[in-house]
């Protein structure tokens, strides 16, 4: 009944299905190592933010852009705001909407700074583009806590509006001919103490979910294609055998007529 499966028609058919399937099959393996690498980076940030604070002069170099490793430690620093070296980044989203970030440099006993992005605020009445106003940054020696960030890729160029330095894109070394002093090339989260007026930035979680269910999806799209292999060669068989049993009634037309006819 199924010796048709060894014709070159079908054998090709079937080293396609099984090519398919096999392609599938990896796909769902990429995702599942996808899966893993994702789940690892929240399970490290989820981490850091239970870990004590680090000095931040121990992850955050000045002068160069931090590893990646660096990235979502708690880290402690210690200095004062500049408020008059003040950097916002735009066209920042929440989810209350488009506003800006607030980064203030605070400046360390050696001279070198930190840019301290200390929360959201929404656009000013003007619209999406027009500056709020920003509560002062405090006085005096300050002690922060926040996490790191790295810096974000494809920087722009830092415009100057109303005599306050704008980006869209937060990388300190890009700014560093802004400011008066080294900066370090990441910049940090401000956790604790809470500016109360500011939106808290939370941190960038993978969306691992989304890879486990590509892994589900990739692998039943192999099974299924077995599957549907499995079901053309049967209906192929069951075909053939109601074109013999016809062909059979038809040189025979004294036979009795079955009802599977």
């Amino acid at each position: 009944m199924y010796r048709f499966l060894l014709t070159t028609r079908w054998l090709g058919f079937a080293a396609l299905m099984l090519a398919l399937a096999a392609a599938m099959v990896g796909l769902g393996f990429w995702q599942l190592s996808r899966y893993h690498e994702r789940s690892s980076v929240n399970a490290r940030i989820d981490a850091a933010l239970r870990a004590e604070p680090v000095p931040v002069g121990q992850v955050l170099p000045v002068g160069v852009a931090p590893t990646a490793g660096a990235a979502w430690t708690r880290v402690r620093a210690t200095g004062r705001f500049d408020a008059a070296h003040q950097v916002l980044a735009r066209d920042r989203s929440s989810d209350s909407g488009v506003g800006f970030e607030v980064l203030t440099p605070l400046v360390l006993a050696d001279g070198s700074a930190v840019l301290v992005d200390r929360g959201w605020l929404p656009a000013g009445p003007g619209g999406a583009g027009s500056v709020p106003a920003v509560p002062a940054a405090p006085d005096g020696q300050q002690t922060v806590i926040g996490r790191v960030h790295l810096p974000e890729s494809r920087p722009d160029q830092p415009l100057t509006s109303g005599g306050q330095v704008q980006v869209r894109r937060i990388a300190p070394l890009r700014l560093a001919g802004a400011l008066p002093y080294p900066v370090a090339g990441g910049y940090v989260l401000l956790d604790e103490p809470r500016d109360l007026p500011f939106g808290t930035i939370p941190a960038d979680h993978e969306n691992s979910a989304l890879n486990a269910g590509y892994v589900v999806q990739w692998w039943a799209f192999a099974l299924l294609t077995l599957i549907g292999f499995g079901w053309a060669a049967r209906r192929e068989a069951h075909g053939a055998d109601r074109f013999d049993l016809a062909e059979l009634y038809t040189d025979h037309p004294d036979a009795p007529v079955s009802p599977a006819i």
